[in-house]
This record gives structure tokens, sequence and C-alpha cells, in this order.
């Protein structure tokens, strides 16, 4: 049939986002019941773990999820000539630097953080600047900084801080270089800017601030677009926090705790561990306080922190989602995971010598 001619036959439906619902609804039920019935003996101890899990995630998550959203609306409304004069070239060791300073700063969550950096890559930041801002980001944020200091300290903080960056802006170099050399697809949303041609950040943001409208319909337009925009992300966030409390309910997490010293073994069963446990970055980082205080193992609490980035199943399906690639989302692990397993085995034989 020509395209000029109009077709009798429906438009087909869009199917039910089977994974967003039947997760969401088993979040909601499982919270609700802690909140209503936590004090009910007959409950089964499964259901009992089960729905406190997804309780003290929620509570966890909630604050971090909300910016999240706020930062995704209002994504939406900065030009994408402007995110990028903020974040830089992509390509470059200078871009690849700005964006993991980047997610340094801003104050996400590990899931949080997917959001935002969805949507950069959306408004034209290379795979390498969405990698380090990703890798970078999800336990360096101030609120976590702080409570990192006041249980292992500001050196081991601030070392763990460091080597975080140093691996997001070489995994960040290595992506932008397999891109640049036909290994990797480029990101289609990228802008041919020049040096000559971008717009000057601070007179940028001064007329966003002077014509942008202060209102309530305003805010409930850019909370509504940052949800819309944020769907991709909590279905697998939902399913995400379904997985972990199951493996909460049938292992128990002091099994983990017990076994991990400053060895190989130890190292690699903290990989393993990360691996499974989807804990978001709240909850990782007094898991991985107690593998340096308790267990003597400093490079195990840094694997657990960043080993949670670079496995974690939620980021590596999202990154499929919004690069189109499996490729790129495949390769996060593998590139991330021999920088951190080397780092951790270092600070683990440097802290026992």
């Amino acid at each position: 049939m020509s395209d000029c001619c109009p077709s009798d036959k429906p438009a087909a439906k869009p199917r039910p986002d089977y994974l967003f619902w039947c997760s969401g609804i088993t979040v909601v039920i499982g919270y609700l019941l802690f909140w209503l019935m936590a004090d009910r003996v007959d409950m089964p101890e499964w259901l009992s773990i089960m729905s406190e899990g997804i309780f003290e995630l929620v509570n966890k998550m909630w604050l971090g999820l909300v910016a999240a959203v706020v930062f995704v609306g209002l994504l939406e409304r900065i030009p994408r000539e402007l995110v990028m004069s903020a974040l830089g070239e992509g390509g470059s060791t200078k871009g690849i630097f700005r964006a993991t300073l980047a997610g340094v700063v801003l104050d996400l969550c590990s899931h949080g953080i997917l959001m935002v950096g969805a949507k950069l890559y959306e408004r034209g930041a290379s795979i390498g600047q969405l990698m380090a801002f990703l890798i970078a980001s999800p336990w360096n944020s101030l609120s976590l900084t702080i409570i990192m200091v006041s249980l292992i300290g500001w050196q081991w903080t601030l070392m763990f801080i460091a080597l975080s960056m140093l691996i997001g802006m070489a995994t960040g170099i290595l992506f932008d270089g397999l891109v640049a050399g036909g290994k990797l697809p480029p990101n289609p949303h990228k802008l041919e800017t020049c040096a000559s041609d971008q717009q000057s950040l601070c007179s940028g943001i001064i007329g966003l601030i002077k014509t942008a409208e202060y209102s309530p319909r305003a805010l409930g337009s850019l909370l509504i677009d940052g949800i819309r925009d944020s769907r991709m992300v909590f279905r697998w966030l939902l399913f995400g926090i379904v997985l972990a409390v199951l493996i909460r309910a049938t292992v128990p997490l002091d099994f983990y705790q017990n076994y991990f010293g400053p060895t190989v073994a130890g190292l690699m069963l903290t990989l393993l561990a990360a691996t499974i446990i989807e804990v978001c970055s709240e909850g990782s980082t007094p898991i991985a306080a107690d593998l340096l205080t308790r267990a003597a193992a400093p490079g195990n609490g840094f694997t657990f922190l960043m080993a949670g980035v670079a496995t974690d199943y939620t980021e590596i399906m999202v990154l499929k989602d919004v690069t189109k690639s499996w490729k790129i989302a495949l390769f996060l692990p593998l590139i991330t995971l021999p920088q951190v397993l080397l780092i951790g085995w270092i600070l683990n034989v440097a802290s026992s010598g």
C-alpha cells in the first residue's frame, strides 16, 4: 500500500511493561506489609526479611531518586549546547575530567545517577564522558563522603575518592579511544561544535535563570518530565530491589562479611558478592566500611564499592537501553573490573605489609 493512502488497520497497542509493573507492585506490597504489619509474629520469616529489606532500601533511596528526577527534569530544559559547554568536548582528556568531577560533585545515589547520566548522553555527552560520570559518582556524593569519613576516617575516604576518579578517567579515555577506533558505536546525539562557537557557560546559566518560569505549574511540569524520562531506570531499579531482597531472604548477609580477609580469595569473594548483592550506594557504604575495619581488608572494601558499579545489572541493562548497544554495556565490566581488582589487591598488600 502506498504511504499516501491511509490504512484502516488500527495501530498496535503498546505491550504492557510487565517487568516494571510486577516489580513495582511487589515493592509496594512489601513496603506496606512491613509498615503496617512489622510486629506480626506469624508472618513467614522469608516474607518478613523481604518486606523489611524493601522498606529499608526504599527509605534509603527515595530522597536521592527524587533529586535525580528533578535533575533530569532540569536537564530536559537546558539546551544541549550549554550542557556540552559544561562537560567540555567529548573524546578529550579535559572533557573526561569534567565529567568525572561532575560525577563526584552531584549528591545522588548509584541509581539516581543513572537517570542523570542517561539524560547527559541524550544531550550529547560522549560514551567516555558517560562512563567516567557513572563510575566516579555513586558513593562520592557529599552526604556519603561524610558518612565514609565517620566510618573509616578521612585518609581512607580521600584515597578511595582519588582512586575511583582515577578509574573513572582511565575508563572514559579507553571508551572514547574504542569509539575513535571504530570498535564501539559513537553517540548519535553528539553535537559537532568548535571552540569558537561554544556558548559561554556563565552567561548561558544566567540567561536560563532569568528566563525560567517559577510557578507551581512549572514545577509540576518539571517533575512530570523527570519521571517520564526516568521510567527506563525505574523499571530496572524496582527489579533490582526485588532481586536484592530475595537474596537477603535466602543468603544471610553475615556470610559475606565473615569470609573476606585481605587475600586473593577474599578479594574474589568480594567481587562475587558485589556482583550478586544489588544494593544502592547508601547500602554498600557500611558494608565496605565493615570490610575495611573488621576484616582488615581495605582493598576488599574498595572493590565492593567499585565492583558494585562495574557489575551492577541494573546499570548494565540501563546502559544497553540508553545506548542501544549490548557491546557498550558489556564493555563496562570488561574494562573496569581489571582496574578495580588490581587496585584492590595493591591496597590489601600495602596494608598487610
